[in-house]
């Protein structure tokens, strides 16, 4: 069936974050290594960070309780003021005629800002950002928001995104086609039929 709307996620599949990241995240990693109030391997929580929600690590490396108030508060309000560039053939999807939606997960100051140095907000009907730190919904509860408020049905869906334990769960547990976003090949085992390396290729799942 022809696709009447897609649902993107933003991090890892409009842009990678380790485009910005060691930028993005300087400060950031300068007081979680001047506190060492936490366990496990730095560089692999630094890699972590770059691709799931904050909370999800302070919890999974054990940070103090001071460390991690002092990590919500600074991204809180951190910004990103650089250029940020897509991944590669992005802009092909401007040419799908059916709605399109971007539903992140994010410190809401960080997510809007990075959305605007993409110049990406005229590319959607509508931006959802979910912050951790203001709300308990998930990106099910937004899927599911968009089905009842746009009248479509679970056929009429596509969800594209980098993550099978965040985006790509939540559509599959809402019985929502999903395409994978694997630019790096990580996936190369992974139970979903349908992934791209490139946004060229997603013309044929729509």
């Amino acid at each position: 069936m022809q696709k009447k709307a897609i649902i993107f996620d933003l991090d890892n599949t409009i842009y990678l974050v380790s485009s910005i990241g060691d930028r993005l995240f300087q400060s950031l990693f300068s007081i979680i290594t001047e506190s060492g109030e936490y366990s496990g391997d730095l560089d692999k929580m630094k890699a972590e960070i770059m691709r799931r929600p904050f909370q999800y690590i302070a919890e999974e490396f054990e940070f103090s309780e001071k460390l991690k108030s002092a990590c919500l508060d600074h991204l809180k309000h951190l910004t990103f003021d650089s250029t940020i560039n897509p991944v590669e053939n992005y802009e092909t999807i401007r040419d799908f005629s059916c709605l399109k939606f971007l539903v992140t997960t994010g410190f809401t100051t960080l997510q809007n800002s990075k959305i605007e140095q993409l110049g990406i907000e005229n590319d959607f009907e509508k931006i959802f950002i979910i912050d951790p730190s203001e709300t308990a919904k998930t990106k099910r509860d937004i899927f599911k928001k968009i089905l009842i408020d746009y009248e479509l049905k679970l056929d009429e869906v596509l969800v594209v995104g980098d993550d099978l334990n965040s985006e790509i769960k939540a559509a599959k547990e809402l019985g929502i086609e999903s395409v994978l976003y694997d630019f790096k090949s990580v996936y190369s085992n992974t139970e979903n039929p349908k992934v791209i390396r490139n946004f060229s290729e997603l013309n044929q799942y729509i």
